[in-house]
């Protein structure tokens, strides 16, 4: 039995050889700790981080590379954006889609004294801008929302929420783009971004452990660094360097992940964005097509429209728990997904689903008609046995 990886949203599966080539060679040919020695090999390292900056700022369209902050995952991006960002008195004004790589740090930090606006969206998981705009404050300090979410594909209106905040320059406008980067076209400019988090290892077909941060110029210092430490620059003082990347980049960076997130990166932008998008938009679209004859006894969630959400599709069997789905797929089809509440249970009650949560099948670039064709039949397969005897 083959198998059907179906579960990109969480990372993507399988990756461009020139990721793993990457990463070989940086290996077997660097392996040196780049910006911490003067010799050939160090300053190698330190080309390799600097090329793989470039290009995500060419996807992103920064015009100063130094501007992006390498971390280790999305997570770790928002945490710096939030908690280096908000300060006990200020305001933030969030979406109901959120995942907890925002929730949490945001609950955690109204804990201690910030003040938190939740901004409800529709059980199809959209959001009205003009409702954030009923919530902004003299003191909100940052609007952080998803791009799209990782429950339901939802593609929230990010270019109408910049336009909204252009006239008020003390917000700060955050952006998760963890389901987005590399699969659909972001334009921190025209978007009006100032904080990008993303992660390396979905769209951008980088390994897990790679992630970034850009910060628009004149911003990095009202957010404070979330570790500090060695740099490799300035190593005659003891204080934090105030200068971009440094600020934020304490300690021996993952060269070899970024070598590959390099690569990926690279790859996407061979491919373009838009070939991407217009690949996963039609498998999305074919999967739901699929569905149309059992919509009696499956429960789709999000727009179930391709052109309004990334390739991620969550649904329900009636009568049957998401977990025994999961593994009805697996075990029976060979088809790899992710059931339950998708690490965003402020999500999952927008759309009316927890604590049951949903069985979701997310699409990627390396999937192909067929295997959409045997997950539509899977699941017919799977609403027809689950009302005979043993099933």
């Amino acid at each position: 039995m083959k198998t059907i990886y179906l579960d990109n949203a969480a990372t993507s599966f399988p990756k461009p050889e020139a990721m793993l080539s990457a990463m070989t060679a940086y290996q077997r040919n660097v392996g040196a700790n780049p910006g911490r020695s003067g010799h050939g090999l160090s300053i190698d390292a330190g080309r390799i981080i600097c090329e793989a900056r470039e290009s995500l700022a060419l996807l992103f369209h920064v015009e100063d590379p130094l501007r992006i902050v390498l971390t280790k995952n999305s997570t770790e991006a928002l945490n710096i954006a939030l908690q280096g960002g908000l300060r006990p008195g200020d305001h933030v004004i969030t979406s109901g889609m959120e995942h907890n790589s925002v929730m949490r740090p945001l609950r955690f930090l109204e804990g201690r004294g910030v003040e938190l606006s939740v901004v409800p969206c529709s059980p199809r998981g959209e959001m009205d801008p003009e409702d954030l705009k009923k919530v902004l404050r003299k003191n909100t300090r940052i609007v952080v929302v998803t791009h799209a979410s990782n429950v339901t594909g939802t593609i929230l209106p990010v270019e109408a929420i910049g336009e909204l905040l252009q006239d008020r320059p003390d917000v700060m406008f955050c952006v998760d783009a963890a389901q987005t980067a590399g699969a659909l076209p972001i334009d921190v400019e025209k978007m009006n971004i100032d904080l990008l988090a993303f992660t390396g290892h979905k769209s951008l077909f980088g390994p897990q452990g790679t992630g970034g941060l850009y910060i628009r110029e004149g911003l990095d210092q009202r957010i404070a660094p979330l570790m500090m430490g060695g740099t490799g620059s300035r190593s005659e003082f003891e204080e934090q360097p105030e200068f971009m990347p440094d600020r934020y980049e304490s300690g021996t960076p993952n060269t070899i992940g970024i070598a590959g997130l390099g690569a990926g990166v690279s790859f996407v932008l061979e491919q373009t964005v838009e070939a991407v998008r217009a690949r996963e938009e039609e498998l999305a679209s074919r999967f739901l097509a699929g569905l149309q004859d059992l919509r009696d006894e499956v429960i789709l969630y999000g727009p179930q429209d391709a052109s309004r959400q990334t390739a991620v599709v969550s649904f329900n069997i009636k009568n049957v728990t998401s977990s025994d789905a999961a593994d009805y797929f697996e075990e029976q089809r060979g088809i790899l997904c992710r059931p339950g509440l998708h690490c965003a249970p402020s999500a999952h009650r927008t759309i009316g689903t927890f604590p049951r949560g949903t069985v979701r099948f997310s699409f990627g670039f390396f999937n192909t008609q067929q295997e959409v064709d045997d997950a539509c039949e899977a699941l017919r397969e799977l609403v027809k046995r689950k009302g005979k005897p043993g099933s």
